[in-house]
Order: C-alpha cells, then structure tokens, then sequence
C-alpha cells in the first residue's frame, strides 16, 4: 500500500453504492482514525508488539509480525526502535540461528501499561458516538474478521479495526491475483460505468478520496486500457474520464471479487452479524459524512485538463 493510498480518504459524502460493503466502510472508518492524530507520534504498531509479548517470548519475529499483519521490513523497523529504548531484547533463537526470539524486558512492562491507557483514552475519544454496549459489541464483531489465532493478539477497537481493514483487503486483492486489478479499483470503475464520462476532480469528490489517489489509480487504469481520457461529448473543448469496452469486461471480473469478498464477510459474520457491524460503523461515520454523494453526470465540474 502506498502512502498515497493510505492517506486516500477524506472526510465528506459517502458514495451511496459502496455503503452496503463491509469492507468499503472499514475502510472510511480506518482512515478517520487514522486521521483523528492524537499528538504523541507513537506507533500503534509498537503497542501491539508490547501487548503480543505480554507472559511469553516469541520465537520468531517474522511469525510475530504475520500474526499482527505488520509488513516485515516495518517489522524490523518497529522492533529495532523498541530495542533502542530498551524495551525490548531480540537475542538469536538457539535452535534457529537465522531466527530472533523477542523478550519483553521490565522496562517494556512499564511502558506497555502507560500504552495502555493511552490507547483506551484514545479507542473511548474515537468510539464517543457508541454507548459502552455498541463498543463491546463493535469489537466482538470486528474480531470475527480475523484469524483465531490473531484474537487474542490484538487489543482495542482501533487496532481492531486496522487490522480487519487489511485482512479484508489482502483477501479481496488475492481474488483478482493475476489480473492487474484490486478491489479498489471498483470504485472508479463502477462509477464511470454508471454515470458516464465525467471530470477527474468530480470522480475524486465522488469517492471521497484525494486529488493525488484518484489521480493513482486513473492512471493505472488508462495504462490498462480500461480508462481513457477523452473530448467530453457534450463539450469538445473539456477533458472527461471514460470507460473503455476492456473495462467493461474487467469490471464484471473486480465486481464478482467485491461480491464474493462480501459474502465471506457475512459468512465470518454470521447471522446478522453483517447488518450489525453495518450499522456500528455507520454510527462512527455519521458525524463527518454528511450522506450518499450525488450523481457524476454533473458535467459542471469537468475541467480543461486532461490531468483533472
């Protein structure tokens, strides 16, 4: 994932044809979080590491960061700030050589507990729409987005949520591997299909995503051959963003994996367990999303320039 792509979201309107996918909403919810900055520049990814430590060493690194679903190379990153401050030891794993075995030392017990509070002052500010009730229910949902044996690993409802956010994305892109294509290329695909040609910036307001993520993943797309940038038809002097037939086809592809992504959801789910965690995390969108956005046929937001 891009920085680009991490930072894609930006608060507004909902595209109301995304709102039905779990997925979709984790996401918008993610980046909220992510966004709410909270001052102290820590990474949550160093919490989770202290907390998966907590009554035992693990043996290795590598599995450790698999488990947490943290990148490897940020892995290493992540553990060697921990060391450097002393609360963590990594020593090789006698039995394994090429292995680290991962130690939290006394030190690291101390800091993890002042992490703790820290982060459900933090889960309690960003889950304040929710009632006590909704926030223990929010978690048990969101912890059925993840492997049984990442359960017990992982704390809180931000951490909760960033880390079914990128189950869910991981396993959504793995249902198009080969095809060049990913589940978030549904968006734009699906609203150029729907509304016609239409201006760059109008498809980004749309999204609710960046000038500079739209701009990403149109490009991917014309260098597939499944966008172009064409004459808007009803004004020959503008610049519009059109579908071509290839994307068409391939649309059908990234919509059957969106499909299929939502019915393993409601599948981890369970019975009505989907509508639930639909309404929860609508609940924690309400206050920055004003409702679904509107039509892209508006052609009064196309611009002279191909790159918007």
């Amino acid at each position: 994932m891009t920085r680009t792509e991490e930072i894609a979201e930006v608060p507004g309107v909902l595209p109301e044809t995304l709102t039905d996918f779990i997925s979709y909403l984790l996401r918008r919810v993610h980046a909220q979080f992510a966004a709410s900055a909270d001052g102290t520049g820590s990474d949550p990814r160093e919490f989770l590491v202290l907390a998966a430590l907590t009554g035992r060493d693990w043996e290795s690194q590598l599995d450790l960061a698999e488990r947490l679903g943290i990148n490897r190379t940020v892995m290493v990153a992540v553990i060697d700030r921990l060391e450097a401050r002393g609360e963590v030891r990594r020593t090789r794993n006698p039995g394994n050589r090429r292995q680290y075995v991962l130690s939290l030392t006394d030190h690291g017990r101390g800091a993890l507990e002042t992490r703790r509070r820290a982060v459900a002052g933090r889960d309690a500010r960003l889950t304040a729409v929710l009632t006590p009730e909704e926030r223990t229910r929010l978690d048990a949902l969101l912890g059925r987005l993840l492997p049984e044996s990442a359960r017990p690993l992982v704390r809180g409802t931000e951490y909760l949520v960033a880390q079914a956010h990128h189950r869910l994305r991981r396993h959504g892109d793995d249902k198009l591997a080969g095809t060049g294509l990913r589940v978030r290329h549904y968006g734009p695909l699906s609203a150029l299909d729907t509304f016609g040609p239409c201006s760059q910036q109008r498809l980004a307001e749309y999204l609710a995503v960046t000038g500079p993520a739209v701009s990403q993943m149109v490009d991917e797309l014309v260098r597939g051959g499944l966008v172009r940038r064409g004459r808007d038809p009803r004004d020959r002097r503008r610049y519009a963003l059109e579908l071509t037939g290839p994307g068409r086809d391939e649309l059908r592809a990234v919509a059957g994996a969106v499909d299929s992504l939502a019915a393993d959801v409601a599948a981890m789910l369970g019975p009505g367990g989907e509508d639930e965690l639909r309404s929860l995390l609508g609940k924690l969108l309400a206050e920055t999303h004003s409702g679904p956005a509107g039509s892209l046929s508006d052609h009064s937001a196309v611009v002279n320039s191909p790159a918007q």
